[in-house]
Protein backbone atom coordinates (compact mmCIF):
# COMPACT_ATOMS: atom_id res chain seq x y z
CA UNK A 1 0.00 0.00 0.00
CA UNK A 2 1.27 3.65 -0.95
CA UNK A 3 0.99 5.79 1.50
CA UNK A 4 3.25 8.57 0.74
CA UNK A 5 0.72 11.36 0.67
CA UNK A 6 2.34 12.86 -3.05
CA UNK A 7 2.87 10.19 -5.75
CA UNK A 8 6.94 10.32 -6.40
CA UNK A 9 6.68 10.87 -10.33
CA UNK A 10 9.19 7.86 -10.48
CA UNK A 11 5.99 5.40 -9.45
CA UNK A 12 3.86 7.51 -12.12
CA UNK A 13 6.59 6.98 -15.21
CA UNK A 14 6.34 3.36 -15.74
CA UNK A 15 2.19 3.12 -15.81
CA UNK A 16 2.80 6.46 -18.23
CA UNK A 17 5.75 6.66 -20.41
CA UNK A 18 4.26 4.26 -23.17
CA UNK A 19 0.89 6.05 -23.75
CA UNK A 20 3.05 9.01 -23.64
CA UNK A 21 5.34 8.26 -26.07
CA UNK A 22 3.09 6.80 -28.19
CA UNK A 23 0.65 9.73 -28.14
CA UNK A 24 3.50 11.85 -28.39
CA UNK A 25 4.36 10.63 -32.02
CA UNK A 26 0.81 9.75 -32.96
CA UNK A 27 0.51 13.51 -32.94
CA UNK A 28 3.34 14.34 -34.30
CA UNK A 29 2.68 12.45 -37.51
CA UNK A 30 -0.66 13.69 -37.43
CA UNK A 31 0.28 17.51 -37.51
CA UNK A 32 3.24 16.63 -40.54
CA UNK A 33 0.25 14.93 -42.48
CA UNK A 34 -1.73 17.61 -42.13
CA UNK A 35 0.37 20.44 -42.42
CA UNK A 36 1.55 18.74 -45.56
CA UNK A 37 -1.90 19.57 -47.52
CA UNK A 38 -3.93 16.56 -46.09
CA UNK A 39 -6.93 17.93 -44.10
CA UNK A 40 -9.55 15.16 -44.52
CA UNK A 41 -7.99 14.20 -41.45
CA UNK A 42 -9.52 16.56 -39.79
CA UNK A 43 -12.86 15.32 -38.10
CA UNK A 44 -15.45 17.17 -35.98
CA UNK A 45 -14.57 18.00 -31.93
CA UNK A 46 -18.59 17.12 -30.97
CA UNK A 47 -17.98 13.34 -31.81
CA UNK A 48 -14.65 12.82 -29.97
CA UNK A 49 -15.69 15.10 -26.89
CA UNK A 50 -19.03 12.65 -26.91
CA UNK A 51 -17.17 9.36 -26.83
CA UNK A 52 -14.63 11.02 -24.33
CA UNK A 53 -17.81 11.53 -22.03
CA UNK A 54 -18.87 8.00 -22.60
CA UNK A 55 -14.93 6.20 -21.55
CA UNK A 56 -14.92 8.53 -18.68
CA UNK A 57 -18.04 7.63 -17.62
CA UNK A 58 -17.55 3.90 -18.48
CA UNK A 59 -13.95 4.10 -16.78
CA UNK A 60 -15.41 5.90 -13.58
CA UNK A 61 -17.91 2.85 -13.20
CA UNK A 62 -14.75 0.41 -13.82
CA UNK A 63 -12.85 2.34 -11.14
CA UNK A 64 -15.33 2.05 -8.56
CA UNK A 65 -15.86 -1.71 -8.59
CA UNK A 66 -12.26 -1.69 -8.71
CA UNK A 67 -12.05 0.29 -5.22
CA UNK A 68 -14.74 -1.94 -3.57
CA UNK A 69 -12.71 -5.09 -4.01
CA UNK A 70 -9.69 -3.11 -2.40
CA UNK A 71 -11.56 -2.03 0.43
CA UNK A 72 -13.30 -5.30 1.03
CA UNK A 73 -10.29 -6.55 0.93
CA UNK A 74 -8.59 -3.73 3.60
CA UNK A 75 -11.89 -4.53 6.21
CA UNK A 76 -11.71 -8.69 5.71
CA UNK A 77 -7.95 -8.05 7.20
CA UNK A 78 -9.07 -5.40 9.78
CA UNK A 79 -11.32 -8.41 10.73
CA UNK A 80 -8.38 -10.64 10.83
CA UNK A 81 -6.70 -8.36 13.15
CA UNK A 82 -9.79 -7.87 15.67
CA UNK A 83 -10.57 -11.53 15.70
CA UNK A 84 -6.81 -12.49 16.29
CA UNK A 85 -6.85 -10.13 19.34
CA UNK A 86 -9.84 -11.54 20.51
CA UNK A 87 -9.06 -15.41 20.23
CA UNK A 88 -5.67 -14.73 22.44
CA UNK A 89 -7.42 -13.06 25.03
CA UNK A 90 -10.14 -15.87 25.05
CA UNK A 91 -7.27 -18.30 25.23
CA UNK A 92 -5.35 -16.69 28.06
CA UNK A 93 -8.55 -15.86 30.26
CA UNK A 94 -10.92 -18.48 29.69
CA UNK A 95 -8.22 -21.40 30.01
CA UNK A 96 -7.40 -21.19 34.01
CA UNK A 97 -6.36 -23.57 36.77
CA UNK A 98 -10.08 -24.10 37.61
CA UNK A 99 -11.44 -27.14 36.30
CA UNK A 100 -15.38 -25.70 35.11
CA UNK A 101 -16.32 -29.30 33.79
CA UNK A 102 -17.78 -31.07 36.87
CA UNK A 103 -18.14 -34.46 34.63
CA UNK A 104 -14.71 -34.93 33.52
CA UNK A 105 -12.52 -35.84 35.96
CA UNK A 106 -8.98 -34.84 36.02
CA UNK A 107 -6.12 -33.17 37.80
CA UNK A 108 -5.89 -29.37 38.12
CA UNK A 109 -3.70 -28.05 35.22
CA UNK A 110 -0.12 -26.56 36.45
CA UNK A 111 0.80 -23.04 35.60
CA UNK A 112 3.48 -24.94 33.02
CA UNK A 113 1.03 -26.78 31.14
CA UNK A 114 -1.43 -23.90 31.02
CA UNK A 115 1.52 -21.96 29.99
CA UNK A 116 2.32 -24.24 27.40
CA UNK A 117 -1.30 -24.05 25.99
CA UNK A 118 -1.15 -20.45 25.72
CA UNK A 119 1.02 -20.34 23.60
CA UNK A 120 -0.15 -22.96 21.03
CA UNK A 121 -3.26 -21.56 20.57
CA UNK A 122 -1.56 -18.13 20.35
CA UNK A 123 0.73 -19.36 18.46
CA UNK A 124 -1.25 -21.13 16.02
CA UNK A 125 -3.43 -17.77 15.63
CA UNK A 126 0.13 -15.76 14.24
CA UNK A 127 0.58 -19.01 12.26
CA UNK A 128 -2.67 -19.02 10.69
CA UNK A 129 -2.60 -15.10 9.90
CA UNK A 130 0.66 -15.67 7.76
CA UNK A 131 -0.17 -18.68 6.58
CA UNK A 132 -3.14 -16.72 5.07
CA UNK A 133 -1.57 -14.03 3.35
CA UNK A 134 1.03 -16.38 1.85
CA UNK A 135 -1.88 -18.83 0.31
CA UNK A 136 -3.35 -15.11 -1.18
CA UNK A 137 -0.14 -14.52 -2.93
CA UNK A 138 0.93 -17.60 -3.88
CA UNK A 139 4.08 -18.13 -1.80
CA UNK A 140 4.32 -21.33 -0.14
CA UNK A 141 8.02 -20.98 -0.57
CA UNK A 142 8.48 -18.51 2.38
CA UNK A 143 6.58 -21.00 4.86
CA UNK A 144 9.77 -21.92 6.30
CA UNK A 145 10.83 -18.72 7.23
CA UNK A 146 7.58 -17.24 7.80
CA UNK A 147 4.90 -19.77 9.47
CA UNK A 148 7.08 -22.62 10.83
CA UNK A 149 8.61 -20.58 13.77
CA UNK A 150 5.51 -19.82 14.84
CA UNK A 151 4.42 -24.00 14.93
CA UNK A 152 5.70 -26.98 16.35
CA UNK A 153 8.12 -28.91 13.91
CA UNK A 154 5.61 -31.96 13.11
CA UNK A 155 2.97 -29.94 13.09
CA UNK A 156 4.47 -27.74 10.52
CA UNK A 157 5.53 -30.57 8.34
CA UNK A 158 2.17 -31.75 8.07
CA UNK A 159 0.41 -28.46 7.84
CA UNK A 160 2.48 -27.18 4.94
CA UNK A 161 1.61 -30.50 2.64
CA UNK A 162 -2.15 -29.58 2.69
CA UNK A 163 -3.81 -28.17 -0.17
CA UNK A 164 -5.74 -25.25 2.59
CA UNK A 165 -2.58 -24.99 5.02
CA UNK A 166 -5.02 -22.08 6.96
CA UNK A 167 -7.96 -24.24 7.05
CA UNK A 168 -6.47 -27.03 8.53
CA UNK A 169 -4.75 -24.36 10.81
CA UNK A 170 -8.33 -23.55 12.46
CA UNK A 171 -9.29 -27.24 12.35
CA UNK A 172 -6.59 -27.94 14.72
CA UNK A 173 -7.54 -24.96 16.46
CA UNK A 174 -11.20 -26.20 17.59
CA UNK A 175 -9.24 -30.44 18.29
CA UNK A 176 -7.78 -28.70 21.09
CA UNK A 177 -10.31 -26.59 22.40
CA UNK A 178 -12.34 -30.47 22.26
CA UNK A 179 -9.54 -32.10 23.86
CA UNK A 180 -9.61 -28.79 26.52
CA UNK A 181 -13.34 -29.06 27.48
CA UNK A 182 -13.55 -33.07 27.16
CA UNK A 183 -10.51 -34.23 28.52
CA UNK A 184 -8.84 -31.84 30.79
CA UNK A 185 -12.24 -30.01 31.93
CA UNK A 186 -10.71 -26.93 31.33
CA UNK A 187 -13.61 -25.11 28.94
CA UNK A 188 -16.51 -24.72 29.96
CA UNK A 189 -19.51 -25.58 27.64
CA UNK A 190 -20.57 -21.63 27.33
CA UNK A 191 -16.89 -20.62 26.83
CA UNK A 192 -16.05 -23.75 24.64
CA UNK A 193 -19.07 -22.50 22.14
CA UNK A 194 -17.91 -18.89 22.42
CA UNK A 195 -14.30 -19.58 20.89
CA UNK A 196 -15.69 -21.77 18.65
CA UNK A 197 -17.68 -18.90 17.43
CA UNK A 198 -14.65 -16.98 16.87
CA UNK A 199 -12.76 -19.90 14.68
CA UNK A 200 -16.37 -19.66 12.92
CA UNK A 201 -15.75 -15.90 12.40
CA UNK A 202 -11.73 -16.42 11.27
CA UNK A 203 -13.25 -19.55 8.88
CA UNK A 204 -15.69 -16.72 7.52
CA UNK A 205 -12.62 -14.07 7.30
CA UNK A 206 -10.96 -16.39 5.40
CA UNK A 207 -13.62 -17.33 2.86
CA UNK A 208 -14.34 -13.69 1.91
CA UNK A 209 -10.63 -13.46 1.16
CA UNK A 210 -10.64 -16.39 -1.39
CA UNK A 211 -13.65 -15.24 -3.00
CA UNK A 212 -12.04 -11.92 -4.12
CA UNK A 213 -8.89 -13.74 -4.69
CA UNK A 214 -10.37 -16.54 -6.84
CA UNK A 215 -12.77 -14.32 -8.47
CA UNK A 216 -11.22 -11.92 -10.49
CA UNK A 217 -12.41 -8.99 -12.09
CA UNK A 218 -14.73 -9.31 -14.40
CA UNK A 219 -12.61 -9.26 -17.53
CA UNK A 220 -15.41 -7.59 -19.57
CA UNK A 221 -15.40 -4.26 -17.90
CA UNK A 222 -11.71 -4.40 -17.43
CA UNK A 223 -10.79 -5.26 -21.30
CA UNK A 224 -13.69 -2.96 -22.56
CA UNK A 225 -11.82 -0.21 -20.81
CA UNK A 226 -8.68 -0.60 -22.08
CA UNK A 227 -9.84 -0.76 -25.33
CA UNK A 228 -12.04 2.37 -24.80
CA UNK A 229 -9.35 4.66 -23.71
CA UNK A 230 -7.22 3.88 -26.51
CA UNK A 231 -9.46 4.34 -28.80
CA UNK A 232 -10.55 7.48 -27.45
CA UNK A 233 -6.52 8.67 -27.93
CA UNK A 234 -6.12 7.19 -31.39
CA UNK A 235 -9.27 10.00 -32.46
CA UNK A 236 -8.50 12.70 -29.86
CA UNK A 237 -5.17 14.32 -31.96
CA UNK A 238 -7.88 14.15 -35.26
CA UNK A 239 -10.48 16.20 -33.57
CA UNK A 240 -8.09 18.64 -32.03
CA UNK A 241 -5.97 19.50 -34.63
CA UNK A 242 -8.94 21.27 -36.69
CA UNK A 243 -9.80 23.44 -33.41
CA UNK A 244 -6.04 24.10 -33.62
CA UNK A 245 -5.89 25.29 -36.77
CA UNK A 246 -8.59 27.75 -36.95
CA UNK A 247 -7.08 29.71 -34.49
CA UNK A 248 -3.59 29.91 -36.99
CA UNK A 249 -1.83 27.34 -39.56
CA UNK A 250 1.39 27.45 -36.58
CA UNK A 251 -1.58 26.63 -33.71
CA UNK A 252 -1.37 22.99 -35.10
CA UNK A 253 1.17 21.77 -33.45
CA UNK A 254 -0.31 22.56 -29.77
CA UNK A 255 -2.54 19.14 -30.71
CA UNK A 256 0.88 17.29 -29.57
CA UNK A 257 0.87 18.49 -25.87
CA UNK A 258 -2.79 18.36 -25.32
CA UNK A 259 -3.67 15.18 -27.03
CA UNK A 260 -0.69 13.98 -24.69
CA UNK A 261 -2.36 15.91 -21.50
CA UNK A 262 -5.78 14.21 -22.28
CA UNK A 263 -4.75 11.10 -23.03
CA UNK A 264 -2.34 10.58 -20.07
CA UNK A 265 -5.15 11.67 -17.83
CA UNK A 266 -7.16 8.76 -19.09
CA UNK A 267 -4.79 6.38 -19.48
CA UNK A 268 -3.88 7.07 -15.44
CA UNK A 269 -7.86 6.57 -14.62
CA UNK A 270 -7.64 2.92 -16.32
CA UNK A 271 -4.49 2.19 -14.75
CA UNK A 272 -5.73 3.08 -11.45
CA UNK A 273 -8.62 0.86 -11.81
CA UNK A 274 -6.28 -1.79 -13.46
CA UNK A 275 -3.83 -1.86 -10.44
CA UNK A 276 -6.68 -1.80 -7.75
CA UNK A 277 -8.20 -5.23 -9.33
CA UNK A 278 -6.79 -7.88 -7.34
CA UNK A 279 -5.56 -6.36 -3.74
CA UNK A 280 -3.67 -9.49 -2.62
CA UNK A 281 -1.22 -9.43 -4.72
CA UNK A 282 1.89 -7.64 -2.91
CA UNK A 283 2.00 -5.06 -5.46
CA UNK A 284 2.32 -1.27 -4.05
CA UNK A 285 -1.41 -0.29 -3.98
CA UNK A 286 -2.72 -3.62 -2.67
CA UNK A 287 -3.35 -4.38 1.31
CA UNK A 288 -0.39 -4.20 3.40
CA UNK A 289 -0.94 -7.70 5.02
CA UNK A 290 2.30 -8.10 5.70
CA UNK A 291 2.42 -5.53 8.43
CA UNK A 292 -0.76 -6.14 9.50
CA UNK A 293 0.56 -9.69 10.26
CA UNK A 294 3.41 -8.34 11.68
CA UNK A 295 0.79 -5.62 13.82
CA UNK A 296 -0.87 -9.17 15.04
CA UNK A 297 2.05 -11.27 15.97
CA UNK A 298 2.98 -7.49 18.44
CA UNK A 299 -0.01 -7.78 19.93
CA UNK A 300 -0.46 -11.48 20.80
CA UNK A 301 2.79 -12.17 22.05
CA UNK A 302 3.01 -9.28 23.88
CA UNK A 303 -0.39 -10.39 25.26
CA UNK A 304 1.47 -13.47 26.28
CA UNK A 305 4.03 -11.45 28.29
CA UNK A 306 6.91 -11.25 25.94
CA UNK A 307 9.21 -8.48 25.66
CA UNK A 308 11.45 -10.02 23.09
CA UNK A 309 9.29 -8.58 20.42
CA UNK A 310 9.85 -8.02 16.34
CA UNK A 311 9.33 -3.94 15.60
CA UNK A 312 6.56 -3.10 13.23
CA UNK A 313 7.16 -3.15 9.31
CA UNK A 314 7.87 0.46 8.12
CA UNK A 315 7.29 1.37 4.41
CA UNK A 316 9.47 0.89 2.00
CA UNK A 317 10.48 3.02 -0.71
CA UNK A 318 7.03 4.71 0.09
CA UNK A 319 5.07 1.36 0.06
CA UNK A 320 3.69 -1.00 3.72
CA UNK A 321 4.12 -3.95 2.22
Amino acid sequence: MYVRKNIRWRVIWPYAWEMVLFESLYALLICVVYRAGLHALDIPWQPVATLGIAVAFYVGFKNSGSYDRFWEGRKLWGGVVNYSRNWAIQSLEYITTVVDAPDVEAPPATLEELSGRHRRLVYRQIAWCNALRLALRRQPELWDEQVAPFLDAAESAQMRLRQNPPAHLLRQQAADLRVLRQERGLLNDFQHVNMMQSLEELFNLQGGCERIKNTPFPRQYAFFSYVFVRLFALLLPLGLIGEFARMGPDHIWLTIPFAVLVSWVFNTMEVVGHTSENPFENEINDVPMTAICRTIEIDLREMLGETDLPPKLAPIDDVLY
